[in-house]
């Protein structure tokens, strides 16, 4: 089964339309799409991203206001509220810290956790009304997956924003190169070949709980914390490459190994994953996350009969054809400008009522397309779409011992 909201989406904005004049809206959402007012925003996961959000709302995006604040570890969350004008009574910690913040005004909640909180949190802000901003992956298993699938769909029918934070996207050289690619300019593609190489995270040994692997992103090495490498980093990739591609792959067949040294955590960390689409196209995806100096590259090439377009995280973003071309340019500080971008986005979004959610379906697909991906490496076995969809396998961690 394949997430497509192209037939839902239409009924259901058809629905919110009919229904709109017997609503009754919550008055967060009234004040948060007000043009003069600010949007009242909760922020869970004080990490590095999440406090360079933080600090971007703060300094840069002046029609947001961050009145609360939600982190594991009570000093990460004590520090920031002073950093940010947070009052103390408004920033929490434990496992249950993003209910405190639900449970006072705000108009929206940012989150910024590892992916396996993603699909309680985002229930709990769309069941009580709140605007939703979160990061990627969506997910670290399928039932995460769907279930984020259909609270974008619950979203929508609400009369809520929910966005999915991917950066790639929103560069104008990669749109531009995507338009034309779509254009047709080099032809029919016969396959494209997505990258992603980066150093290792810290993967130290384990404890009695796994509160030590919630911080500096160690939480990535676990596939029931983070997802594993391939869903929480090589995603970026993959979803570049189904931007191109037009939807997700039918299966995928690959090989995966653990090279690092050391390990602690499940995951793989050198990947080769070829997948699949209906209409006979091939996505080759390489990977490895090890320290061994070479550094970052996240990239898309497609192949066609006349010619070859690149987008990608950085480097450059063009298009060469025989019917034509493109220039391009150099993507650069794609994760500053990206969640720039992104932030902007989501205001508008919020403030202009529009609730058709776009990012969710795509989001959700290229979730499940790492995870294909992940367990075809893992298994070293052909996986189609609908078998990893029936199988439905829930991954979760092991939260005893931690403090609610």
């Amino acid at each position: 089964m394949k997430i497509s909201s192209k037939f839902n989406r239409r009924k259901l904005l058809a629905h919110s339309a009919a229904v709109a004049a017997f609503t009754i809206v919550k008055p967060s959402m009234v004040r948060g799409s007000q043009a003069n007012s600010r949007i009242e925003v909760g922020l869970v996961g004080l990490g590095g991203r999440g406090r360079l959000i933080a600090r971007l709302m703060t300094e840069n995006h002046k029609r947001y206001h961050l009145t609360a604040l939600a982190d594991y570890f009570e000093q990460v969350v004590r520090a920031a509220g002073e950093r940010f004008s947070v009052p103390k009574d408004r920033c929490f910690s434990g496992l249950s810290g993003y209910k405190g913040i639900l449970a006072g005004k705000v108009d929206a909640i940012l989150l910024e956790t590892p992916p396996c909180f993603f699909p309680e949190h985002a229930a709990a802000a769309v069941n009580a009304g709140v605007h939703v901003y979160m990061a990627k992956p969506v997910a670290v298993d399928v039932p995460g997956s769907l279930a984020i699938g259909e609270l974008g769909k619950k979203a929508t029918n609400r009369r809520q924003v929910f966005f999915v934070d991917f950066q790639v996207p929103t560069d104008p050289f990669n749109i531009e190169t995507v338009k034309r690619y779509k254009d047709g300019l080099i032809g029919e593609t016969g396959m494209l070949s997505s990258f992603y190489t980066d150093e290792a995270f810290p993967d130290p040994p384990k404890t009695a709980t796994i509160e030590s692997r919630l911080r500096n992103l160690i939480w990535v090495n676990d596939i029931d914390i983070g997802g594993g490498f391939l869903v929480n980093a090589g995603i970026h990739a993959i979803d570049a490459a189904l931007w191109m591609a037009g939807g997700p792959p039918a299966h995928a067949m690959g090989l995966s190994r653990i090279v690092r040294e050391n390990p602690h955590g499940d995951t793989a960390d050198v990947y080769s994953i070829s997948y699949g689409f209906e209409n006979g196209l091939i996505l080759n995806h390489r990977g490895e996350h090890l320290k061994n100096t070479h550094g970052f590259t996240c990239n898309c090439i497609a192949y066609g009969q006349h010619g070859f377009a690149e987008i990608g995280y950085q480097g450059k973003a063009w298009l060469r054809g025989n019917k034509g071309g493109y220039r391009g340019g150099e993507v650069k500080d794609l994760y500053v400008q990206g969640i720039e971008r992104n932030l902007s986005r989501f205001e508008q979004a919020v403030r202009r009522q529009r609730y058709d959610n776009p990012t969710v379906e795509r989001s959700v697909n290229s979730t499940l397309a790492t995870i294909l991906g992940r367990e075809a490496g893992r298994r070293n076995a052909r996986i189609t779409w609908d078998e990893l969809i029936a199988e439905n396998r829930r991954v979760e961690p092991d939260l005893t011992g931690l403090t609610a």
